[in-house]
């Protein structure tokens, strides 16, 4: 009887310790798993944030990719006639010279076929003018302004005292602009030994090219254009001093 009850004794100690080696076991398996969800989730992380800059740098690329495409398509428009524009201004030129060079006596001729040739190239020069006019060519603003190395080139200086130095005061040939853009620069004269301009701003202060300054000359115009960059169609110039 007492052996019977020894070995009921053992076998409940063993199953006591069964049981609590497999809490044990259970335990130690719900830390690992916490430690497996946890890298798990880390891992996720991470992937959803590098998914994330992905995704934002798409977005700003087609951004970017928007806005030089309508800046292009903008240019496009404005200056897709620059080409054949420039090529126009010859034949302008040409009628304002025949309309220059005619005397008043010839405009005061009863002749009728001559009055109507001359009647003619006024239509035609006025005709050519509004339809640049038109498509973004206009002309360049030059007499009575001051001289702006990025529009005129200068191609003598006129001494007169009475006029501020630098200021435009005659015209050999019209400058044209289309857009933002030189097309083609004016040639003008400009005064020298007059008082010098006054600054009528702060950038004006700051502006290295200060035509007035009198130990800046038309050569030392030409290099600052130079340097300048500016995205000119025409990159104006200046002569020598006649």
């Amino acid at each position: 009887m007492t052996g019977q009850n020894d070995t009921h004794q053992d076998n409940m100690h063993d199953d006591e310790a069964q049981d609590f080696a497999t809490e044990m076991g259970m335990e130690d398996g719900a830390a690992t798993d916490q430690g497996n969800i946890e890298a798990v989730i880390g891992a996720l992380k991470e992937e959803n944030q590098e998914l994330k800059d992905r995704v934002l740098r798409a977005v700003a690329e087609m951004e970017n990719l928007r806005k030089r495409t309508q800046r292009e398509i903008s240019d496009a428009r404005t200056y897709a006639i620059a080409g054949f524009a420039r090529d126009m201004l010859s034949a302008t030129d040409n009628l304002e010279r025949a309309l220059a060079t005619m005397p008043p006596e010839l405009r005061q001729v009863s002749d009728p076929a001559v009055k109507s040739l001359i009647e003619g190239i006024e239509m035609t020069e006025r005709e050519m003018q509004r339809l640049m006019q038109k498509n973004g060519v206009r002309p360049i603003l030059c007499e009575g302004e001051k001289f702006d190395p990025h529009k005129h080139q200068a191609m003598f200086e006129v001494p007169n005292e009475a006029v501020p130095a630098g200021m435009v005061v005659q015209v050999v040939q019209s400058g044209f602009e289309i857009g933002d853009r030189v097309l083609r620069p004016a040639m003008v004269g400009i005064s020298k030994g007059g008082p010098k301009l006054q600054q009528s701003s702060a950038q004006d202060h700051s502006n290295p090219l200060d035509v007035s300054d009198n130990s800046v000359t038309p050569e030392s115009a030409q290099q600052h254009d130079f340097e300048a960059g500016e995205p000119e169609i025409g990159a104006p110039h200046v002569d020598k001093e006649v």
